[in-house]
């Protein structure tokens, strides 16, 4: 149990990356804000953001969808996990420093 303890963020990503891999199977309804935009006659009056990383889900660049979508998918799992344990890393150092100061 002790190993569990210890690399539990290893099941969570993995968890991440199979559902990741499952994403083409989702619904293919809109989301719940788009879907309400739709139904209540606002959706037109609706801005693009700003800047797109991988605009609709779908992976820039390869033809079959499924595919794009997947590696999508994969791609900002990957992103996420790398921003929160590069960020889990920077501030577990800045608590060993405080620690070993005081």
């Amino acid at each position: 149990m002790d190993i569990f303890k210890r690399y539990w963020w290893i099941a969570g990503l993995l968890l991440a990356i199979v559902l990741a891999l499952l994403s083409p199977l989702a619904s293919p309804h809109p989301d719940g804000l788009e879907r309400v935009a739709e139904d209540t006659g606002f959706i037109e009056r609706a801005r693009e953001a700003p800047f797109q990383v991988i605009p609709d889900y779908v992976f820039p660049g390869i033809e079959n969808e499924a595919v794009a979508t997947i590696i999508a998918g994969v791609v900002g799992t990957l992103v996420v996990f790398g921003v929160g344990y590069g960020l889990a890393l920077a501030l577990r150092r800045r608590e060993h420093q405080s620690h070993r100061g005081a």
